[in-house]
């Protein structure tokens, strides 16, 4: 992948980032991209790669695990708002 390549990605991203605030899943997906379009060119490369694609999926998990959590405490506190009224 060249920089060039790169930079056109980051650059697309920063540019959508002002219009539409992403949030982690957005982030997650332009770093999972950037990470696939790596050409590791020794043994070592090939492990520190699979190694990021590893901590990506670990961060998607705990990312819809908390996701999750949120909904479900935005839902009880939408319940004890409503036993105020």
């Amino acid at each position: 992948m060249s920089f060039r390549n790169l930079n056109s990605i980051i650059r697309r991203f920063l540019i959508n980032e002002d219009n539409n605030n992403p949030d982690i899943h957005s982030h997650v997906l332009v770093v999972s991209e950037i990470i696939e379009k790596l050409k590791p060119s020794s043994l070592r490369e090939t492990r520190l790669i699979s190694a990021a694609k590893q901590h990506i999926y670990e961060i998607k998990r705990c990312a819809r695990k908390l996701q999750e959590r949120v909904t479900m405490l935005e839902e009880q506190v939408k319940v004890l708002e409503e036993g105020k009224e």
